[in-house]
This record gives structure tokens, C-alpha cells and sequence, in this order.
């Protein structure tokens, strides 16, 4: 039970901590994108003059984008319309191309929705999946994932960071197994590319997906890339598009939008890393001084820089939002994509949580736009929630000893 609304005086600005879920646009990204709106281009497909001109201005984002992450080629990049497509592109895409090598594909207990649905579909069509447990952290084993290989593994997906805990993979390791099995390789890096260094030839990936959103573009535009050479099917059947991987026209105001967001990030990827690192440690460094039992699920080394997930013992994760919000504060409990779910996060579950102290969960992600006083603000604002919320909880006083 949330207790009623009190009257408070004038609101402060109201500080949005849910950059996971998405981002606001950078000013430089919005401009480019209201003058390909005044510019007014036409269909990129078109052989006129004015398509040849759309066809330049979708070109260049894919260049920006490529750049992003060190792609050999900007023809390894196919624009999607966001991160669940191109997961859904990489993953069914690769299983039907390949299906007459082997129906095995090897995941981890921790993906995200789009990975989970997409294999389960594969499964009525006749493929197996190995999913592989995580350690208390949510990291996968390596060995755990060469052991799981067979004559029929035709593709290993593995998550980049974690978009519940933000825990990062040892993908590197991971590609290198695959590929010394002759097994392709897919990370889902929706929550990672643009937000920390990526560059797929370290990383050693064959496919990536990845979203605009992430590095302050535009919703509802995203990528795949695709290593030159790999065997994929188109998921959509129609026109020639996105060198035949993707059909129907596209949406190049948001491509033009993502491909200024992508130059940006590739040129302060290593300012806003830090930056974002510096508010996640003032606000882990200050926690315990303003809250007792709060659990981290977050790796404190292999993580994303700007994002916390913590579990506050013996009250619910949505009271505290729902409070956090009225006090000017935006945070989530889970998954954007799994909001109004009244399950505990199958991600939480999988490190080990119980149901309870999952349920307790709070996500916390600072963006570029926040500052060193805004977690101070919000460290006493979850102070004063948490206290509320624990002194009418009959979890509390039973842990508290009735007190």
C-alpha cells in the first residue's frame, strides 16, 4: 500500500534515472533530423536525381554508423526499425540460412525478451536451445558454453550488458570459443554500443544488434551488423533494400537522426564513459550511508558505466518508483519491455534472488544529462520513500522484530 499524496511545495525539476529505457535526443541530432524533414527528401530507392540525393544522405549514416563500431565495411550495417528487430533478424535469420547445418543454438538464462521469444519460436520449428546458467553476478561461464557446443550448434547469442543489472559478458572470450568451433556468433549490444567502447573487431562478434536510442538518437531506429560473408535470411520478404537483408523502404529521417547520434557518440564515447562512471560510483560510493540492506546486482567491476541495480530489502521495487516518480524522479524496476508484468524478472531470478528481495528491485541508469547534485537529491529522496515504505511493512517489522 503507497501512502496517500501530501502536499508539497513548488516541484524541482524532475530527473529522469531510466536512461535505459530511453534517452532524451541531443540537440545537434534533433537539428539533423528537422532539416532532412525540411529538406524533404525522397524514397532512396528511386533512380531520380532526388532519390540518388536520399540514397547519399542514407549512405553517409550508414558510414556514421559503421564508424561507430569499427565495421570493415558500412555494407556490414543494416538499418532496422530498433534492437528487437534486429535481435529477431539475427536469431531466426541466421537459424533458417543455416538449418541445414544443425538446429542448436546456446544462449544464457539472463537475455533479454526478444532473444527468450525469438528461440522459442525457433523451437516449434524444430531447433534445440541450451541456456546456460549465470553465476551470482549474472556472468556466463566461458567453459560452460564450449561444453555446451555440438556437431548441430549452428549459433552461440550472448548479451553484451545486461539490461536489468547491468553486468557485462566476456564475449570476447565467448567469440573466440565459437569461432574456434566454426559456430557463429550473436551479442546483443542494444544496452552497450555508444554507451561504452565497441568495436567488433575486438570483440570478435558476427552479428550485433544494437539501437539509436541507446547514444541519444531516435527511438524506433536501430542495426544489425552483419560480418561480410555471414549466411543470413531477410526476415521480411519485398523489396531490394538494405543490399536484399531487409526490406522496405526506410526510415531515413531516423537513420539521419542515428547516424549524427552515432558520430557523436564515436567522438565522446570516452568523455561520457567516464562520466557516467563518476555518477554511478558518487551514488554506490553514498548509498550505504543513506540506506541499510540494499542488495547490488550489479558486477562491480564487468558493468556498464551507468547503470545500478539495486534491491532494497522487505518492501515492493514499484511502490518505491511510483513514490520516486511523485518526488521528481524517474526510475524502473525491470525491463522496460516487461513493465506490467507482475512476475519477478526471470534476469533476478537466475542470480540467485528471491522472489521478494526481486520484487524489491529498483534500476537505476544516469545519462549524460544528469549531474553530481541530481544524486545527491535522489539519494535523499529514496531515503525518505524507503523509510515510509519500510515502516508499514509487515516484512520489516517481522525482520526488525516487530519494532
Amino acid at each position: 500500500m503507497i501512502p496517500e499524496k501530501v502536499e508539497r511545495g513548488p516541484r524541482m525539476k524532475y530527473v529522469n534515472l531510466d536512461h535505459i529505457s530511453s534517452n532524451p535526443l541531443l540537440p545537434e541530432v534533433k537539428q539533423a533530423m528537422i532539416d532532412a524533414i525540411t529538406h524533404d527528401y525522397h524514397n532512396p530507392s528511386s533512380q531520380h536525381k532526388a532519390g540518388e540525393e536520399a540514397a547519399a544522405a542514407l549512405e553517409k549514416a550508414r558510414g556514421q554508423v559503421a564508424g561507430l563500431l569499427n565495421a570493415d565495411s558500412p555494407k556490414e550495417i543494416v538499418f532496422t526499425s530498433g534492437g528487437t528487430e534486429s535481435v529477431n533478424h539475427a536469431i531466426k535469420g541466421v537459424a533458417m540460412a543455416n538449418a541445414d547445418k544443425g538446429k542448436h543454438i546456446i544462449t544464457t538464462n539472463i537475455e533479454h525478451n526478444a532473444v527468450i521469444r525469438s528461440l522459442r519460436r525457433l523451437k516449434s520449428d524444430g531447433f534445440t536451445v541450451t541456456s546456460l546458467s549465470v553465476d551470482p553476478m549474472g556472468r556466463v561461464n566461458p567453459r560452460d558454453v564450449a561444453e555446451a557446443v555440438t556437431r548441430e550448434t549452428i549459433l552461440v547469442s550472448v548479451m553484451h550488458g545486461n539490461n536489468e543489472t547491468g553486468t557485462i559478458q566476456p564475449i570476447e572470450e565467448i567469440a573466440r570459443i565459437a569461432r574456434d568451433r566454426k559456430v557463429l556468433f550473436h551479442t546483443d549490444a542494444v544496452d552497450s554500443v555508444g554507451i561504452v567502447p565497441f568495436d567488433v573487431k575486438t570483440v570478435g562478434a558476427d552479428l550485433v544488434s544494437f539501437a539509436s536510442n541507446t547514444f541519444y538518437g531516435p527511438t524506433g531506429v536501430g542495426g544489425l551488423y552483419i560480418r561480410r560473408g555471414v549466411k543470413i535470411f531477410p526476415l521480411f520478404d519485398g523489396g531490394v533494400q538494405e543490399n536484399n537483408k531487409r526490406a522496405g523502404t526506410e526510415n531515413l529521417v531516423g537513420i539521419i537522426g542515428m547516424g549524427t547520434a552515432a558520430e557523436i557518440a564515436a567522438r565522446d564515447i570516452d568523455r561520457r564513459y567516464a562520466y557516467l562512471k563518476s555518477l554511478k560510483e558518487k551514488f554506490l560510493r553514498e548509498l550505504p550511508q543513506v540506506l541499510d540492506e540494499v542488495i547490488i546486482n550489479t558486477h562491480p567491476v564487468h558493468s556498464l558505466p551507468h547503470l545500478v541495480s539495486a534491491s532494497v530489502k522487505y518492501i515492493e521495487g514499484e511502490s518505491v518508483m511510483l513514490m520516486l516518480d511523485d518526488e521528481g524522479f524517474g526510475v524502473s524496476t525491470r525491463s522496460a519491455c516487461a513493465t506490467g508484468s507482475l512476475r519477478a524478472s526471470h534476469v533476478l531470478l537466475s542470480i540467485g534472488l528471491s522472489h521478494e528481495d526481486a520484487q524489491g528491485t529498483l534500476v537505476i541508469a544516469f545519462g549524460i544529462d544528469n549531474s553530481a547534485e541530481d544524486v545527491e537529491r535522489f539519494l535523499k529522496a529514496l531515503k525518505t520513500v524507503v523509510t515510509t515504505l519500510r515502516e508499514i511493512s509487515p516484512l520489516y517489522k517481522k525482520a526488525s522484530g516487530g519494532k
